[in-house]
């Protein structure tokens, strides 16, 4: 018996984020709106710094994620919204500080924050970027929210910490 192979086997698709981009895209307008607003200030080097990492790419995945559960589960109101830029505030703010802690000179094609206005700069947006999240949280309203998304935030400090320690180590 023979066994007859195509050699022009169908291709496997290749992963494409296309279908979530196409089912969030109006909300994701609303939060990218919301992101520009709230990263401003009174302290012109808070927008600069935050505008500078904000405006630099990214896919924004966590608030289309954020976006796209609020729309799997039935919710009902603009709350998501809020809460996806909350996410996204959180996410470039563990980025700001991420790349003092690191001493990264690039962050996605572009001088890091750090390297322009220097670390205690960075470290200060990042850590207004943080409260402006938990004030956005509040807004919302959602006890359960908040919790959920202060204790990721104490995750990630703690993830970070346990790095910086281990690398200690590696240097010693």
């Amino acid at each position: 018996m023979a066994v007859v192979a195509s050699r022009n086997e169908p291709k496997t698709p290749q992963p494409s984020i296309e279908p979530l981009l196409d089912l969030v895209s109006g909300g994701m307008e609303e939060v990218n709106q919301l992101i520009l607003s709230k990263a401003g200030s009174n302290v012109d080097l808070i927008p600069e710094i935050a505008r500078h990492l904000i405006s630099s790419g990214g896919k924004r995945l966590r608030p289309m994620l954020t976006l796209a559960c609020a729309d799997m589960f039935g919710y009902r109101g603009d709350g998501h919204v809020v809460l996806a830029a909350s996410v996204e505030f959180m996410h470039t703010a563990t980025l700001l500080h991420d790349d003092v802690v690191d001493e990264s000179d690039m962050r996605r094609g572009k001088l890091a924050a750090r390297k322009l206005w220097g670390n205690q700069a960075s470290v200060l947006v990042g850590d207004y970027l943080l409260g402006q999240a938990f004030k956005m949280m509040v807004d919302v309203g959602s006890l359960e929210a908040l919790r959920i998304l202060s204790e990721a935030s104490a995750i990630i400090a703690e993830g970070e910490v346990m790095q910086l320690g281990a690398a200690k180590y590696r240097n010693d």
